[in-house]
């Protein structure tokens, strides 16, 4: 296989590459020329020629030639070696400005109008400083094609600059070994023009789209799939009210749904329920703005519109909490709190998980849907539009952390 050259893609990459091919030429002339005066003295001085060693007791003049020339040779490399290792290291003072964090096993790119990507976007022929640190282990980030190989360190920051001259995608990869998907590690760097990078800067995604988005730039999808796919951690595709097997002292497991609450928890403190299984995630409680968990959320949620005041207006309106409480305690009917996906058993004997299908139903034909060792005094709620119950339900889902 042919050996790939990597065109260099900066001013500061192409004065490296001189520093190298220097070095290199340098030294390929060097090992040249001291294997032919080798052979050379192998057959000039050999001793059937000169029997007779002869006594040299120095010579000034090549004493001084094996001294400057040397000199001249090492200095000339350090020389370039400096100004290339100058020019990686000088970003200029109006240079764009874009935080980048590694984490296992991503990397997320931050610029100055708060907008996050996993895929680092610049305009072409403008100087980007790239100042790094990582949130979890060592790192190193790595640009083949701009000669920049940066190790990011927690609790430290450093930094690369560099300047594209045309357009076009460059591939990022880690540089240090880190863990499991080490060599999944990968982005690109996407060089645009002016025009180009100005309209992807200013606009923002919406919907699904965002929550995509906003879950890539976390480094959410370098663990997580989103169509079924096993990774470092479990998938994301249909997570919403499944049950999920959950670590717990002594090496057991004991078992809860994947509700709203739980994915909530498993973002901010992802170590207090651990899945049996796979490793701990580092927690995004810190990093995390609460607009962007909630737009995550609710893209995991299939895109629930939480309306909780509306919710509980609803319920106290319709007579709702006259017989279900929202804090735990018993009246006509079963509690509201943490009803959202747990186990409930039917008048005959049948057990169901209360997912949104279910309460829906509970709420329009309750006849159907009774719970057994409860009185059938509930009425249907059929007067009652999707929105109003979508809203009622939204309420009954936040109800495991206690609202009241």
């Amino acid at each position: 296989m042919t050996p790939t050259i990597i065109q260099a893609g900066t001013a500061a990459a192409a004065r490296v590459d001189q520093t190298f091919l220097l070095i290199f030429g340098v030294s390929a002339a060097i090992l040249v020329f001291i294997t032919l005066l080798m052979v050379w003295f192998v057959f000039r001085y050999h001793h059937a020629r000169h029997p007779q060693a002869a006594d040299i007791r120095g010579n000034v003049w090549a004493e001084i030639a094996w001294t400057v020339i040397p000199t001249v040779l090492v200095m000339g490399m350090f020389w370039s070696g400096w100004t290339s290792f100058k020019a990686l290291r000088s970003a200029p003072a109006d240079a764009m400005r874009v935080k980048v964090t590694a984490r296992m096993w991503s990397w997320v790119f931050e610029y100055e109008n708060g907008r996050r990507a996993s895929t680092l976007y610049v305009p072409v022929d403008r100087a980007v400083r790239l100042d790094m640190t990582s949130a979890d282990v060592l790192h190193s980030f790595f640009v083949p094609a701009f000669r920049i190989k940066m190790d990011t360190v927690p609790g430290m920051e450093t930094y690369a600059w560099f300047q594209a001259e045309r357009e076009g995608s460059y591939d990022i990869l880690c540089a240090e070994y880190c863990g499991l998907q080490h060599a999944n590690m990968l982005s690109t760097v996407e060089v645009l023009d002016a025009e180009g990078f100005r309209e992807w800067y200013e606009s923002g995604a919406g919907g699904d789209d965002e929550a995509v988005g906003l879950m890539e730039s976390y480094g959410c999808l370098g663990c997580h799939s989103l169509d079924g796919s096993e990774e470092a951690g479990p998938t994301l595709m249909g997570i919403y009210g499944k049950e999920r097997p959950i670590v717990v002292d002594g090496g057991g497991t004991r078992t809860v749904v994947a509700d709203e609450q739980y994915l909530r928890r498993a973002i901010l403190e992802p170590d207090a329920e651990l899945v049996a299984g796979y490793e701990g995630m580092p927690s995004y409680k810190e990093e995390m703005p609460a607009e962007d968990l909630e737009k995550i959320l609710r893209f995991l949620t299939g895109g629930a519109a939480r309306d909780l005041d509306r919710g509980r207006s609803l319920m106290e309106a319709e007579g709702c909490l006259s017989c279900h409480s929202t804090d735990g305690s018993e009246i006509a009917g079963p509690t509201f709190k943490g009803i959202y996906g747990h186990k409930v058993v039917l008048e005959d004997g049948t057990e169901v998980v209360a997912d949104e299908a279910y309460l829906t139903e509970a709420i329009r034909d309750p006849e159907k849907t009774m719970v057994k060792g409860y009185e059938p005094i509930m009425p249907p709620y059929s007067h009652l539009s999707d929105e109003d119950v979508k809203a009622m339900i939204d309420y009954m889902r936040s109800l495991p952390e206690g609202h009241d």
